[in-house]
């Protein structure tokens, strides 16, 4: 009877610890799908089991606390290695860190399992890939297509590949394979209409720059190509007609301009012409500034101080009105050279240049100017 008494009372307290469990994980599992990790992260804690072991790897991923992930999915594997998803997932999130040799140990283990998933050989040829392996990347793809003939990463991937290398018949074997499963595909469609495009096929490709054009793909590129395609087709009216939508864009009225001039030429409207390849060099001498200065930027915050300083001096060189390209060189000149006497000539040079300048830059190079003349004089004494 005692020994009846003793099992009923370790059931009850299984039981007990069961639904305790089962508890804790349907907290954390809300405080998950709210978006509430780090609440969920703790709740999980209480739980230790596997479901729930895996759950914080997760959390820790999608707050984007990689090394805390990896790690939890390491301690995962440690005790089940045979646990296929936790290393699914680690060999993604090792491949998203770059991490690209742990992850390439992860989905050759994942490739040699039973299961052959395509998704596992998908995201091995996105390994090689990362790692400028062309050739090994493109045999996972095509052996994650053999598995899965809709697979259509895989098949971009391929098409991708072949595009870039402009070889046109074996993209498109991949291409139309993905096509016949979904046929407005916009990527898709993309990589068909540039393996025409990049083969000088401008008529082959126009329908399929339009099409995506139809699709909502209203982007620069799709109407510069497209008019381009118009303008070696001899449709010039088409032509016209979308360099000038092409306009609309402001990063891409050099490229409008010059192409309405080069179709204006063809058509033998001279004056025309060369209005629009004015407007063309124009456009191309206002953003080479911009261009340097943006380089100029670049180079500071990786510490090249003497290199951003030239490109801002070229920046202003291009346009002299922009006084603030000259007010950078003037800190990078005050950081560059030891000698106080030249870097505060570049102040002074500033402030006579530029008497209109606006006024807090104005405070500011005053302000410079009489801390270096202090320094000069410090350093006579």
């Amino acid at each position: 009877m005692r020994k009846i008494r003793v099992s009923y009372i370790v059931l009850i307290l299984f039981s007990f610890k069961a639904g305790a469990q089962t508890s804790a994980l349907s907290v954390a599992d809300s405080l998950y799908a709210l978006g509430n990790y780090t609440s969920a992260i703790n709740e999980y804690a209480k739980v230790g089991n596997e479901k729930s072991s895996l759950q914080i790897a997760r959390a820790y991923n999608t707050i984007g606390n990689y090394d805390k992930a990896i790690a939890q999915y390491k301690a995962i594997l440690d005790n089940n290695p045979k646990f296929e998803l936790a290393r699914f997932e680690l060999g993604k999130l090792l491949l998203k860190t770059k991490n690209h040799g742990p992850a390439l140990e992860m989905f050759h283990v994942l490739v040699a399992s039973e299961q052959k998933n395509p998704e596992y050989f998908y995201y091995l040829g996105r390994t090689y890939e990362s790692l400028k392996q062309a050739d090994k990347a493109n045999k996972a793809f095509k052996i994650a297509v053999e598995k899965d003939s809709t697979h259509l990463r895989s098949l971009y991937s391929l098409g991708k590949y072949y595009v870039g290398q402009e070889i046109k018949d074996s993209a498109l074997v991949y291409i139309d394979k993905g096509l016949r499963f979904y046929e407005n595909d916009v990527a898709m469609i993309n990589l068909k209409a540039l393996a025409f495009f990049n083969n000088g096929q401008f008529k082959q490709a126009i329908p399929h720059f339009e099409r995506l054009l139809g699709l909502g793909e209203e982007k620069p590129f799709v109407y510069e190509k497209l008019a381009f395609c118009y303008f070696r087709n001899w449709e010039p009216e088409k032509a016209l007609a979308t360099y000038h939508k092409l306009e609309s864009f402001p990063n891409k009225l050099a490229v409008a301009y010059s192409g309405l001039g080069e179709v204006f030429f063809e058509e033998k409207e001279l004056d025309s012409a060369q209005y629009y390849i004015e407007k063309s060099i124009e456009e191309r001498m206002a953003l080479l500034p911009q261009e340097y200065a943006s380089l100029g930027r670049i180079a500071r915050l990786k510490g090249q101080t003497k290199k951003s300083m030239d490109l801002y001096i070229k920046a202003w060189e291009e346009n002299k009105d922009n006084y603030y390209n000259y007010y950078q060189v003037c800190v990078l000149a005050d950081e560059y050279y030891k000698d106080p006497k030249i870097r505060l000539k570049h102040y002074e040079k500033l402030l006579e240049m530029y008497p209109e300048i606006v006024p807090w830059l104005e405070e500011r190079a005053k302000n410079r100017i009489s801390e270096i003349k202090e320094e000069i004089h410090f350093a006579s004494n």
